[in-house]
């Protein structure tokens, strides 16, 4: 399997499929490269190179104690970008790793970022305080830490649930998701889930999205019990120069079923548009 070894010893995995321009995916809490198994089929059957990479701490990454922050998250991103030597880069994050490539494309990653795609990403900052007072309490985050480090395994099955609407009515449940959803939560290490609560919740980055240069496709579901659309993705438009507001209805946080296709659908439309 490739791995790439950071400048702090941290090893990453990424796999790749395909190729041509090339496309590279960030997953979100407590996922990893996995969750993009449609996708890297799909958009390499476009005619793109893909390529998707365990978090640190996620996956087949190094289980770390150190490092589980949005900033060092996006250093990891650029080592593998500039290990790979990509140009012309579409980076597709969703959720925290939405927030992953916006603080890549800001700050590390201009010279090689064509294009950015977020989907129920959690940027402009999720926690609620004075200055945000739209935003999540931060109970609801102590209370995700007190579950993970309680007994994460019932947690992340729990989780599952509202993170791909199956608590709605009419809900076509797959319980395969969920047991996948487990499965790949059950990889990260406990302190690496942990603290990646915090570096998803409370990572500011307004100034991130006013620094982005390039076009960007915000794509979220209106009906995203995880990261909540007024608080993010309709925020998140009216801070950058150059976005597209992209609303699902009815669609959840969770990539999956009918919104998968249309969302998959519209990111190649993105890329191939200008």
């Amino acid at each position: 399997m490739p791995f790439l070894t950071t400048a702090d010893g941290t090893e990453i995995y990424y796999t790749e499929q395909g190729s041509g321009r090339p496309i590279v995916l960030s997953h979100g809490w407590p996922l990893s490269s996995d969750a993009w198994q449609v996708e890297l089929k799909i958009f390499a059957d476009a005619g793109y190179r893909v390529i998707a990479h365990d978090r640190r701490g996620h996956g087949r990454s190094s289980k770390t104690y150190q490092g589980n922050d949005m900033t060092t998250y996006a250093k990891d991103l650029a080592e593998l970008v500039e290990h790979l030597d990509l140009e012309d880069v579409v980076v597709i994050g969703h959720s925290t790793g939405g927030g992953e490539v916006v603080r890549y494309a800001a700050q590390f990653g201009a010279h090689r970022v064509a294009k950015v795609v977020t989907v129920g990403a959690v940027p402009p900052i999720m926690v609620r305080s004075a200055d945000n007072p739209d935003g999540t309490p931060i109970e609801v985050f102590d209370d995700i830490r007190a579950g993970v480090l309680r007994d994460r395994s019932q947690f992340y099955r729990e989780l599952a649930v509202s993170f791909y609407g199956f608590n709605r009515d009419r809900a076509q449940v797959s319980q395969g998701a969920v047991d996948d959803f487990w499965r790949q939560g059950m990889l990260v290490n406990l302190a690496a889930a942990y603290d990646c609560v915090k570096a998803f919740s409370e990572t500011d980055q307004t100034d991130d999205l006013r620094a982005l240069k390039v076009p960007i496709l915000i794509a979220h579901g209106d009906d995203d019990q995880i990261v909540p659309i007024a608080a993010a993705a309709e925020k998140s438009i009216n801070l950058v120069s150059d976005g597209v507001l992209k609303v699902y209805p009815g669609a959840p946080h969770g990539v999956f079923g009918s919104y998968q296709e249309q969302l998959d659908a519209d990111i190649l439309e993105f890329i191939e548009a200008g």
